[in-house]
């Protein structure tokens, strides 16, 4: 199985971004199997574009606080 280990929204030239690694374990054993694996998408549905820009809204905000 492969299990989500850290997210990472932003914006860049190509568009809204999601960057995230992720580590693959074995659902039998617990063995990991690989640890630290990276993909890449840019974010294209308008459902999740609005959430991922109201985390970055959110982040934005704390600055303040």
């Amino acid at each position: 199985m492969k299990i989500i280990t850290s997210v990472t929204v932003f914006n860049d030239a190509v568009g809204m971004r999601l960057s995230a690694t992720y580590s693959e374990v074995d659902e039998a054993t617990g063995r990991v199997i690989s640890d630290n694996n990276r993909f890449d998408r840019v974010i294209t549905e308008a459902e999740a574009r609005t959430d991922a820009q109201a985390v970055l809204d959110y982040a934005e905000a704390s600055l303040t606080k």
